[in-house]
């Protein structure tokens, strides 16, 4: 669990709403459902044209990153290579077949299962940087879509506040319409702003930094088993490794 997105979102949005109770505003004010159906509405339909479908649906379901990271530990990563190198350097490299049966990541089931099959240093190092690179590309383009966002919903919310003031112009005549009219003004252009700098531009670059923190692991985890297959001694592999721990 990532303790400081929770806390940043909390203080973020509570010194706003705080700051406005202070003034002697009503939070009640700052409420209101057409503003955000004006600018969520039209943020999420800008982001879907230019987003392919699979990249977008990719995005939403990386959401929970921002909360709970998947798990990438380089310390676990580093223990689990030594005792694949110790495995391998005692059973010989097929013990690690069964080992592979029992990982849950797919990325780490690969590269031991390539490593069982006898195949080359090389080959192995070329055929998992290749599968890193890829999902490094996808998970960055998923990230970009909550960028996309923020950089939408401003101008979504300007176009709010002057749909709000047409409206407004539109019944001068009438005292009792201005009020709703000017209140949608306002508040979609700080639904706008507040959406884009304290949600989708920070979800945007918290993904873009897990996902670059996870590539690191898994680069470590491909140095690890390319010196298992080529028989490294441990103390040779925990050595060459220990700079992905700094």
């Amino acid at each position: 669990m990532d303790i400081l997105s929770i806390v940043g979102l909390i203080v973020g949005f509570g010194a706003i709403l705080g700051g406005q109770h202070l003034e002697g505003g009503h939070i009640g004010t700052l409420l209101n459902s057409v503003a955000f159906l004006i600018v969520m509405g039209g943020t999420l339909g800008a982001v879907m044209v230019q987003t392919p479908l699979n990249t977008f649906l990719r995005a939403l379901r990386m959401l929970v990153w921002v909360f709970i990271p998947p798990p990438a530990s380089a310390k676990i990563t580093l223990d689990k290579i030594l005792e694949w190198s110790g495995i391998a350097r005692k059973e010989g490299l097929i013990r690690l077949e069964s080992i592979a049966l029992d990982e849950q990541d797919l990325f780490t089931q690969k590269g031991l299962q390539l490593i069982a099959d006898g195949a080359e240093p090389e080959i192995i190092r070329e055929i998992m940087e290749t599968d890193l690179d890829l999902q490094e590309h996808n998970d960055m383009e998923s990230a970009k879509v909550f960028e996309a966002m923020g950089g939408y919903s401003p101008t979504i919310g300007i176009i709010g506040a002057v749909m709000g003031l047409i409206h407004v112009m539109g019944n001068l005549a009438d005292p009792s319409a201005l009020g709703s009219g000017i209140a949608v003004a306002f508040v979609a252009t700080i639904y706008g702003v507040v959406l884009a700098n304290l949600l989708f531009l920070p979800v945007g670059n918290k993904l873009k930094s897990v996902v670059s923190h996870r590539s690191r692991i898994q680069m470590m985890l491909v140095d690890g088993l390319v010196s298992v297959a080529e028989g490294d001694n441990p103390r040779n592999i925990e050595s060459r490794l220990q700079a992905y721990l700094n």
